[in-house]
């Protein structure tokens, strides 16, 4: 309702008044990508709040100030909540990203290449010794009706909703993130930017 017709349904910065701007919107589903892999949840709010971003000093800004504009005609914790809403929308359609040097390729060869193996396909140098063969991370899209599972596969990497009857070989790695970096938004961050990897080296039908 109020992004598309600048940045497009797709958030890709195609809408149909993009043209008309003096500067082009920006493409939204690559903020992941051009900040290491990780989506900047707190500078996307920001900015789109208003808060995030210097006054111009000849003019306004094209983009509209949604903060202010909000809370116009809603209360400071509907405005919020619309925000967040926004936010993690925008976060839904990040690009996927495989480059080397991307927080989610280097995460998972530094803690999943091992077992999955450096393609994810479940043939890492530890694979022959566990009681189950990792499986195939490169089929999730097209077991599941061509749709990457992004929030199954979050669950499966956090691994913090295991059942209570038996273990898994696969560590916790929401437990294991949780120590070395501290706040819970930085465990999302890795965990999202593994999910984002992932999604990006599916294999999907010619």
């Amino acid at each position: 309702m109020y992004c598309a017709p600048c940045h497009g349904k797709g958030g890709r910065g195609d809408g149909p008044v993009a043209s008309a701007l003096l500067a082009g919107p920006a493409d939204l589903t690559i903020l992941a990508r051009r900040n290491g892999g990780a989506f900047p949840r707190d500078r996307v709010r920001d900015f789109v709040v208003g808060s995030g971003r210097p006054l111009t000093a000849h003019g306004t800004s094209e983009m509209p100030v949604w903060g202010a504009i909000f809370r116009t005609f809603e209360s400071d914790a509907r405005v919020r909540e619309r925000i967040a809403n926004l936010v993690s929308y925008v976060e839904s359609i990040q690009a996927p990203t495989t480059a080397p040097d991307d927080a989610g390729s280097q995460l998972f060869r530094t803690h999943c290449a091992s077992c999955h193996g450096t393609a994810g396909r479940g043939d890492g140098p530890l694979a022959e010794l566990l009681r189950r063969m990792p499986p195939d991370l490169t089929q999730f899209t097209r077991r599941n009706a061509g749709v990457f599972p992004s929030e199954r596969v979050y669950r499966i990497i956090d691994g913090r909703d295991v059942p209570s009857h038996g273990d898994r070989e696969m560590p916790v790695w929401g437990d294991v993130f949780r120590t070395v970096s501290g706040g819970a938004s930085e465990v999302r961050a890795r965990i999202d930017a593994i999910v984002r990897y992932l999604a990006g080296i599916q294999e999907r039908p010619a």
